[in-house]
């Protein structure tokens, strides 16, 4: 059925918003700026906006930005392009609309930082009125302008002779509001205005009302910018930089310099290791203005071996300017210093390896991470990453000299259960239970091709370790039978062997998996007739049972396989049980405590038995 046309006399009528800009202010506050400090950066972008488009009007001229506050007000005063009249009335009083003429955004865009319509709305935070007299640079003879805007929403506007604003420009005044003073001290906007003005191109001063000469505010330019007598000391002024902004010696400088996209800036190479994942904020300031102190989205993950401070042209920011916009630039910006750093790390490892090997002590997580998706970085570092193996904490270029076969665990527990046997043994294990370790080692064939890697099962172990002879065998028969039946609640062999060192009297192998393998088909048989013990029948397998292995150079091995009791048996055959499990450093089952706890009470009383 096709829609009615209203008729004439009901057609509708076109309304504007009404905006309540105390609600929009607050809005401002708690949701879009993380603090009222902000003020001072929008006044100063506003600033360095209106000297851009003057600048296009005179190449030459020589213009700043001057601070005032002294406790009953703070007052930005620019010689930047300036505002007649009619811009008053469109720029300042349409919340939201550009500052920059309609005719010059598009061409333009890129020079300017902000927009004057709502970062002036952020002066609303600290006081109750704006005051700002403009006088344009575009028109010669054109009268200063005064508005005054209020926090009702009300403004008034009014022109003023020439002598109330000489020069072309444009100064805001603020009378801060009692609850603000904590933004607006004069101590506080000179401290504000170095913050997030350091780097600024044009100059800024600032005036506390006090006699004497103004203060500078960013009397040098950006530390990449100037010029050094030697490399030498272009290092340590970068470093010094480094230091004064993070608080922390760098290890190291990267420089950093993306022509393309105008981001000059260094890296400052942590000196300690952080948590694996634990993302610094990178301090990045767009054309000299400081925009986040926190901008993690500069640098992909693995990078968080650096902490960087950059200065850029085309980074696009955020509605709230404190925070950088996720689009196609800033993905190829993280992308080209990703691979700045893939350079450095290049650079140390063929021409520095002292302080590589500083790094990689404390940055080998990180540089794991990243060697396990980057071949380059594989290829160059592998052989130096320090890995825990049965030779100590070694590189795995040291260790591969050493072992041509090289078995790795697939978890921290099993290392602990076999590093003492297998190094006896000869065996070359590397732990490869940490994170990426175990993936890494086995790309060593990578690297060198002589090597060879391989898992370490049960079988590759018990297979190094020597027989007893016939007789010792059959003689401890009796033993084996009735500590085999004490253990196998806990689906345990037990077996007699020689090997070293011969103070460990007993090895306990017993991988994760076999574990699992031995929970499921357990659980399997207790849920045995229903739908989800079908399910679980399906799935056995033989389950794999653990090793108990004895010591035969072991003296007490030696004296409990000639027992003849058969509870004491039992319960020493249950005590060295429970001490391999303890040495293997995984975690207890609440059976095996209670059975430690047991065998050891058992034995105890068994000696003082034995004693009386």
């Amino acid at each position: 059925m096709p829609l009615r046309h209203h008729s004439d006399d009901h057609a509708a009528t076109d309304r504007t918003f009404q905006v309540d800009l105390r609600g929009l202010v607050d809005l401002l506050s708690h949701h879009l700026y993380s603090s009222p400090r902000v003020y001072l950066r929008e006044l100063l972008q506003n600033a360095v906006d209106a000297l851009t488009a003057r600048h296009a009007v005179e190449p030459h001229g020589d213009f700043g930005i001057r601070l005032y506050a002294d406790g009953t007000v703070v007052r930005v005063e620019d010689d930047g392009v300036g505002l007649t009249e009619a811009d008053v009335h469109s720029f300042l009083a349409t919340i939201g609309r550009s500052s920059k003429r309609a005719d010059q955004v598009a061409e333009q865009r890129a020079d300017f930082i902000g927009q004057f319509g709502i970062g002036l709305l952020s002066c609303f935070l600290v006081a109750d009125e704006i005051h700002v007299v403009s006088r344009s640079a575009r028109t010669p003879d054109a009268p200063a302008v005064e508005w005054r805007g209020r926090g009702d929403g009300s403004y008034t506007v009014r022109t003023l002779p020439a002598s109330a604003r000489p020069r072309p420009g444009t100064t805001v005044t603020l009378t801060p509001r009692a609850d603000a003073a904590e933004w607006t001290r004069p101590a506080q906007v000179l401290t504000l205005a170095r913050h997030f003005g350091s780097l600024l191109r044009h100059p800024v001063t600032f005036d506390d009302g006090t006699p004497g000469p103004v203060t500078p505010v960013n009397p040098e330019p950006a530390p990449w910018s100037q010029t050094h007598p030697t490399p030498g000391a272009r290092s340590r002024a970068l470093a010094a930089y480094g230091e004064e902004i993070f608080g922390f010696t760098p290890l190291d400088t990267i420089e950093l310099d993306l022509p393309a996209v105008g981001l000059k800036g260094i890296a400052c190479v942590l000196p300690e290791a952080v948590p694996a994942g634990r993302r610094h904020g990178h301090r990045v300031h767009v054309k000299g203005m400081l925009l986040s102190e926190q901008a993690e989205e500069i640098l992909p993950d693995w990078a968080f071996f650096v902490r960087c401070v950059v200065d850029a042209e085309s980074l696009r920011p955020t509605a709230s300017r404190e925070s950088l916009y996720e689009d196609d630039t800033l993905a190829a910006v993280r992308d080209a210093l990703a691979e700045r750093l893939r350079a450095w790390i290049a650079r140390a490892a063929a021409s520095d390896p002292e302080l590589l090997g500083r790094f990689l002590q404390a940055h080998h997580l990180a540089v794991k991470s990243l060697a396990v998706h980057d071949d380059e970085i594989l290829r160059m570092l592998l052989p130096w990453l320090p890995f825990e193996t049965t030779d100590g904490h070694c590189t795995l270029d040291e260790f591969a000299r050493t072992h041509r076969t090289v078995l790795v665990t697939s978890s921290v527990e099993e290392f602990r259960q076999v590093a003492a046997i297998a190094s006896a043994a000869g065996l070359g294990v590397v732990n490869g239970g940490y994170t990426y370790d175990r993936e890494l080692v086995h790309r060593l064939p990578e690297i060198r091709p002589e090597a060879t890697v391989a898992d370490l099962d049960p079988a590759t172990l018990t297979a190094h370790l020597d027989p007893v002879d016939r007789e010792t065998e059959l003689a401890a028969s009796a033993y084996l039978a009735q500590a085999r039946d004490a253990l196998a609640v806990f689906d345990c062999d037990v077996a007699l062997r020689t090997f070293h060192p011969a103070s460990a009297p007993a090895l306990l192998i017993d991988s994760r998996e076999a574990r699992h393998e031995r929970t499921r088909s357990q659980l399997a048989r207790e849920q045995q007739g229903g739908v989800w013990g079908d399910i679980l029948g399906a799935l056995r397998q033989e389950a794999p049972r653990a090793q108990l292995i004895l010591n035969q150079l072991n003296p007490l091995v030696r004296t409990a396989v000639t027992i003849d009791e058969p509870e004491l048996a039992r319960t020493s055959a249950e005590a060295l049980y429970g001490q391999a499990a303890m040495l293997s450093r995984r975690p207890l089952r609440p059976a095996e405590s209670s059975l430690i706890n047991r065998s050891f009470l058992d034995l105890l009383a068994h000696a003082l038995r034995k004693d009386s």
